[in-house]
């Protein structure tokens, strides 16, 4: 049963008591005043200063559009106006626009003095203004902002105040910046404008964009205390365009230069300028002192702009290189580089004078596949007179250079038809014998594979017949060949251009294939494909040969016209791949796998090209040969004779997988569903060769052998070789007579073989993020065709100044290259075959001495010969903002040695100290 609640004594003392001990505690408070002056209070809790809005109850109201709903005490016709009475005063320290602002340790207001002040790590922004800083205080009666810096217990600086508007962008210890005024003063400021880092002790910013101060300091090294730079004692700088100073001097480590200037001018402005670009001094034994490089660089506009410098020689030698450049971006790029030589060695009289003129062309173009689906156009060229590069001082590579190429191409790809155009033009010389050959233009048109017995509509399994495809490919091609070094005119009795008329040839070749696949054999073991091919080809000339036995020589009769040279052949291949594994219980190796993958291919070919070759005596001793009067076309004639036979290979592959280590106890680096790795023993190992069952002597061709292979991932090998199962006359010319039956050793005379290795080692990288972006960047700049040109023009300075492209985050590095050839020639007066090696070796190698000097050599060994042929070393130290290179070539066609301390900043590649020195052997 529910209890009335009783009243007791002791509970209305305990409620007397309470009240009265809340009224004493809050007698002395008031909800609306603050006694303490410093009251201090978060920025967010912040009362509102501006006081309430007054507004007008009495507006006066007036109708107006027909779209709206007149009172009841008016007409239709009545518009409706409403009159609004709403004013705003605003303060007088109100600013034009807010002010917004974080502090990630506090934000304190002080309200009496009208300041804000932020510590941590601030930031604060107004209209296009940010500011961060460790300490900042903002005085709202006088709408100015200070930012401090802040220190470490040593006292160095551990946070700068940065301050950036727009462009503008600096850091600074002590920062005073006016919001309404938009002026402000630092100290101790550093601002980076471009490539320059501008150091400056007492600033005044008097808007946007310029800036006053004084004891300023310019300078590329991007250190708090830079290296070097230019002292002046006061400046004017405007952001991203120019600065202006007093008298200024160089400074270097602290130490002053004592060369002074009555002002300075330093560019700030980003992009392309054109300007001069400062010769290097160089001392030639043979061409006397010279000034090197020195010229103008032009900055066109956007799209082109070109460098014009020269070298000029006490002796009388000058050189004058125009090197345009040029690039739309997704469209094309390119480059030209037109050079003219005039070497003078010595003076006249002396008995090594010598005077040459030379010439040298480059271009390079190159054109992005998306800018025109199926048409490209590239330019690769690289032609000069053939003892112009034997001419260019301080390269080796240029002087051993032996033959050089050229390729214009323009192809154009059918997107939705089979045909395909290519139209070019082709340069090769030898600059060993001074010969040039010019192919304009080489066309080629081709059409692919057209299967006439397939239906588009076609649905259901498709037969054989389906599978035939017919296809063409058809070329046309001139060339011209000369000497560059002989006077047409003394030995031909012609002029040049005559000369060149005379040595035309044109000619054009046709083919025509036939393939159907058909189904393979032996549940898909073997893979069988029929095949049908005629070909044809245009010639401009005939050569007849003849003995005369009044002379005892051999003559030639050369006649032009138009002349067919025409080929067919029909086979049938046949291809299979065979696999054997053998597995192994212990050791090491767990288990080898075997490849092979025999061909063979059943072919017959008519002899259509008998009445072309002829039998001629060839010396008094009535020995003859059989010669093609085809001989010394752009197209060869085809061969004599018809073949019925097999073309026979095989081709292996070897693989070893070898058992992985056992993880240990506690190792986390190996797991166990770790696969074993494979080595690959034998990359390839074929060995071709066919049988003609036609012939009457001589049956068996010559056999090709070939090998590949990698040893332990770093060291690549490749051979190769000719090996003819034929023995040879007193005049060597090869008999019906098989090596294998006179002899129980050899199956065969080795007539040439070859061999090559090349491996590289390198330790791992100091640090492995900053390599994989410069491999990174490698690989894009070799898949970008836009880019081509660039690189080939960085790649040949950096053949020519090692030293100053050192990569000091590798310590070291080291390749070499050996290559072995051998050919067995027959020696006509000795009446034996010599055995001809050509034995050489190149390597490269660089290693770091510290972590600031880098020991870099390269050199190329004749190992026939038993001589260096070439060799050069260079040392480098990197100091920060500077680099130090000294080159020294001993042994090649120029010796010389060149010593350069310059700045790594492009602004001022012209301020160093170069000394460069060359002999000529």
């Amino acid at each position: 049963m529910h209890q009335p609640y009783k009243f007791k004594v002791k509970n209305i003392l305990s409620a007397i008591l309470t009240l009265i001990l809340i009224c004493s505690v809050t007698r002395n408070l008031s909800a609306f005043h603050t006694p303490k002056p410093n009251f201090y209070s978060p920025l967010t809790n912040l009362a509102d200063t501006i006081p309430p809005v007054k507004i007008d109850s009495a507006a006066k109201i007036k109708f107006e559009g027909s779209d709206t709903i007149p009172p009841n005490n008016t007409t239709d016709s009545a518009k409706l106006q409403v009159v609004d009475s709403f004013s705003l005063k605003l303060s007088k320290d109100t600013l034009s626009a807010p002010v917004h602002y974080f502090a990630e340790d506090s934000v304190v207001t002080l309200i009496r003095s009208k300041k804000i002040k932020m510590y941590g790590k601030t930031k604060t922004e107004y209209t296009d203004i940010t500011l961060t800083a460790p300490t900042v205080e903002i005085n709202q009666a006088t709408s100015v902002l200070t930012a401090v810096r802040s220190v470490d217990s040593t006292g160095a600086t551990a946070d700068y105040a940065n301050f950036k508007q727009s462009e503008n962008e600096f850091n600074s210890d002590t920062i005073r910046y006016n919001f309404k005024t938009q002026k402000g003063l630092t100290k101790n400021t550093i601002s980076e404008q471009g490539e320059f880092f501008v150091h400056m002790e007492d600033a005044k910013k008097v808007d946007a964009a310029t800036t006053f101060a004084r004891r300023g300091f310019f300078t590329t090294c991007n250190l708090d205390h830079p290296h070097f730079g230019f002292r002046a004692g006061k400046l004017k700088l405007v952001n991203q365009k120019l600065a202006v100073t007093g008298p200024v001097h160089p400074e270097f480590e602290d130490v002053p230069v004592p060369i002074y200037l009555p002002f300075g001018f330093f560019p700030l402005s980003k992009g392309r300028r054109g300007g001069f670009i400062a010769p290097s001094f160089e001392t030639n034994d043979y061409w006397g002192i010279g000034l090197t490089g020195g010229g103008y660089y032009f900055a066109i506009n956007d799209y082109w702009d070109a460098r014009v410098t020269g070298d000029i020689y006490s002796y009388g030698g000058w050189s004058l290189n125009v090197n345009p450049t040029y690039r739309k971006r997704y469209r094309y790029s390119g480059s030209f580089n037109l050079g003219y030589r005039f070497t003078k060695n010595n003076f006249k009289g002396d008995a090594d004078y010598s005077a040459q003129h030379n010439y040298s062309i480059v271009w390079s173009h190159a054109t992005d596949p998306r800018s025109r689906p199926g048409t490209t156009f590239n330019a690769s060229v690289n032609a000069s007179s053939t003892r112009y590069n034997q001419n260019i001082p301080n390269n080796t590579q240029q002087n051993l250079l032996g033959n050089m190429g050229s390729s214009i191409t323009y192809t154009k790809t059918w997107i939705d038809k089979p045909f395909n155009l290519t139209v070019s033009g082709n340069h090769q010389q030898n600059n060993q014998t001074n010969t040039v050959t010019i192919g304009l233009p080489d066309i080629a048109f081709s059409v692919g594979n057209v299967y006439p017995f397939q239906k588009e509509d076609y649905s259901g399994p498709r037969k054989w017949y389906h599978q035939l495809s017919i296809a063409y490919q058809g070329n046309f091609r001139n060339a011209v060949t000369f000497n560059d070094t002989v006077n047409s005119k003394e030995v031909y009795g012609k002029s040049f251009f005559a000369h060149l008329l005379d040595t035309l040839q044109w000619g054009a070749q046709h083919n025509i294939p036939i393939t159907v696949a058909l189904p393979s054999i032996l549940n898909g073991a073997v893979q069988v494909a029929p095949s049908v091919s005629y070909s044809q080809v245009w010639l401009n000339k005939r050569t007849q040969y003849r003995w005369n036995d009044v002379l005892d020589t051999l003559e030639t009769d050369v006649t032009k016209g138009f002349f067919i040279d025409q080929q067919a052949s029909f086979g049938l291949s046949f291809n299979t791949s065979l696999f054997g594994t053998f597995n192994f219980k212990k050791g090491k190796v767990k288990a080898m796998r075997h490849v092979i993958r025999p061909t063979l291919s059943v072919n017959y070919r008519p002899d259509l090209s008998k009445q072309y070759y002829s039998t001629v005596q060839i010396d008094t001793n009535g020995n003859t040969n059989r010669f093609s009067q085809f001989v010394g076309n752009v197209y060869g004639g085809y061969g004599e004779g018809r073949f019925g036979g097999m073309n026979f290979g095989i081709d292996n592959n070897l693989e070893m997988k070898v058992r992985r280590k056992k993880p240990k106890d506690g190792d986390t680096t190996t797991t166990a569903s770790e696969e074993d790795p494979k080595v690959r023993l034998i990359d390839g190992l074929s060995i071709t060769s066919a049988y003609n069952f036609f012939a009457d002597s001589m049956k068996l061709s010559p056999f090709n052998l070939s090998f590949r292979t990698t040893l332990f991932e770093k060291i690549n090998i490749t051979a190769g070789g000719l090996l003819d199962p034929y023995e040879v006359n007193a005049i060597g010319q090869r008999i019906n007579k098989l090596y294998w039956k006179s002899s129980d050793f050899k199956i065969g005379r080795l007539a040439n073989a070859n061999v090559s290795m090349s491996t590289s080692f390198q330790s791992k990288p100091k640090d492995p993020e900053k390599e994989k972006k410069k491999q990174e960047y490698q690989r894009q700049q070799i898949n970008d065709p836009l880019l081509a040109a660039e690189q080939q023009r960085l790649l040949e300075y950096m053949r020519q100044n090692p030293a100053e492209f050192v990569d000091f985050n590798i310590p070291w590095s080291i390749n070499i290259n050996y290559s072995l050839t051998y050919t067995n020639q027959f020696n006509t007066q000795t009446a034996k075959f010599d055995n001809i090696f050509t034995n050489n070796a190149s390597f490269t190698g660089s290693f770091n001495l510290t972590p600031k000097w880098n020991f870099s050599v390269n050199g190329y060994y004749n190992i026939s010969n038993t001589k260096l042929e070439t060799f050069s070393m260079a040392i480098s130290r990197d100091l920060h903002c500077w680099q130090m290179a000294i080159n020294v070539t001993p042994l090649g066609p120029f010796r010389f040695f060149n010593f350069t301390i310059s700045p790594k900043s492009s602004l001022l590649q012209d301020l160093k100290v170069n000394r460069t020195r060359t002999f000529q052997n």
